[in-house]
């Protein structure tokens, strides 16, 4: 059974078996979170979001419409995602563009992840960086916009 704090809003009945989300959470109801989660306090998860197991997602996250978390990503601390390239208030695109981050990623502290682009695989993206095309698997990248640092062995 997942461990919901009291001062969460959980709206989606798609939560794993081991998964805690902590207070101030809002988590809106076609949301797919799977099991042994970590979703700390003031996490805001928008309705087409999927979340695989063994997730952690640090304070201050918001997850919007479009974007995948594959199994063992860790996200950091005040993490953002975006999901429209091209935002005006009251005007919505047709389609949110898709954002994956691929099983163990890592996501660090402050780091920016513009809409429509996929980290691969055990790829870690460093505190503050600001990622505006795809991530191979296995390589840290760092930067404003971030670049290649080096491979993970």
């Amino acid at each position: 059974m997942a461990k919901i704090h009291p001062l969460a809003d959980v709206q989606t009945e798609k939560i794993g078996e081991s998964t805690s989300v902590w207070q101030y959470c809002v988590i809106l109801k076609n949301a797919e979170i799977g099991e042994g989660c970590n979703i700390n306090c003031q996490v805001f998860i928008e309705n087409d979001v999927k979340i695989g197991d063994n997730v952690t997602i640090k304070p201050g996250v918001q997850i919007w419409d479009g974007v995948t978390l594959e199994d063992n990503v860790f996200i950091g601390p005040n993490v953002t995602f975006t999901n429209d390239l091209m935002p005006r208030s009251k005007v919505y695109p047709e389609v949110f563009a898709k954002t994956l981050v691929k099983k163990g990623a890592s996501i660090g502290a402050n780091a920016t992840i513009i809409a429509g682009n996929t980290i691969g695989e055990n790829a870690m993206i460093g505190a503050g960086s600001v990622v505006t095309k795809d991530v191979p698997a296995n390589e840290i990248w760092m930067g404003n916009p971030a670049k290649f640092y080096k491979k993970i062995n």
